[in-house]
């Protein structure tokens, strides 16, 4: 029994800083988030005047804040399909197939990952420049570039963005999936080859359902994590423009607070915070299946 409380006492120990520091660092901040949504405050101003749910009539009126959030949803969907779209061929490709320097090409996938936001910002912006960047440099050598590509106007600035995101995402969920097919029996592909099957049958068959739980677990945590990253390349990239046509959610909530709105941009930053959860818990509903074993 002494031993057993021991135990406790010393697990509680271990534990108890961090849980005082997410208390601190995440809980309380969200809570306020919450009540300060439900007031009007300046900028500068210590007063709050209590409004109720006037900052969300205001918001479901809001066509910026609406534009942003469409903006959100797409780069979520898109980079997320193609990412890991990508992820996954790549990862069959250099885990199935005899290719030398395959550590080579790990290494180079994952080199954009570990880059900075600002520093891939500051590389696609430049292959983006209109007047001698590399895409129009490229395009040039087959026509006329009298009237440049705008590869950041308001046209393609999202398919500019979506492109950058890609490349940075793509390396580091293609190495996790490189270690889960690496451990697939060699048999099971050969027994299927008996059977007839054919590499893409292979593919979707074996491949992807013995790989689905790590599939499901980072599918989640990138749909999330994508909220944060579309803001910190708009922020980096284009700063919202050209026109609000690449703002998305976050970058317009800071937008309210520079100016002044502190309960309206709370208010935002509420409902992007409902919509991860209610997004993650989709994706976690819509990707649930029984777990398949070797």
């Amino acid at each position: 029994m002494k031993s057993s409380k021991r135990r406790n006492g010393f697990l509680a120990v271990c534990i108890a800083p961090a849980v005082v520091l997410f208390v601190i660092f995440m809980i309380l901040p969200t809570l306020n988030v919450f009540r300060m949504s439900l007031y009007e405050k300046g900028a500068y101003s210590q007063t709050e005047t209590f409004v109720g749910f006037k900052n969300f009539q205001m918001l479901i009126n809001d066509a910026n804040f609406i534009r942003s959030m469409q903006n959100m949803i797409l780069l979520i969907v898109v980079v997320t399909i193609v990412t890991f779209a990508f992820a996954l061929i790549f990862a069959a490709i250099l885990t199935r197939e005899k290719i030398k320097g395959q550590n080579f090409f790990r290494i180079v996938f994952y080199i954009p990952n570990i880059l900075s936001i600002v520093v891939i910002a500051g590389i696609f912006s430049a292959i983006y420049k209109p007047e001698n960047g590399m895409l129009n440099s490229i395009i040039g050598l087959f026509r006329d570039m009298t009237n440049p590509i705008l590869w950041k106007g308001e046209s393609l600035v999202m398919v500019s963005l979506i492109i950058a995101m890609v490349w940075q995402a793509i390396g580091y969920y293609m190495v996790m999936y490189m270690a889960s097919m690496s451990s697939v029996p060699e048999s099971l592909y050969e027994s299927s080859n008996l059977d007839g099957a054919g590499r893409l049958t292979q593919f979707f068959q074996i491949t992807i359902p013995l790989v689905w739980t790590n599939i499901r677990t980072t599918l989640t945590f990138f749909i999330i994590s994508t909220i944060n990253m579309a803001f910190l390349f708009v922020k980096a990239m284009t700063s919202g423009g050209p026109n609000g046509a690449s703002e998305v959610a976050l970058s317009y909530m800071y937008g309210q607070k520079d100016a002044g709105l502190y309960g309206y941009s709370m208010a935002i930053g509420v409902v992007i915070f409902l919509f991860s959860f209610a997004l993650s818990a989709l994706v976690n509903k819509a990707t649930d299946r029984e777990p398949l074993e070797f």
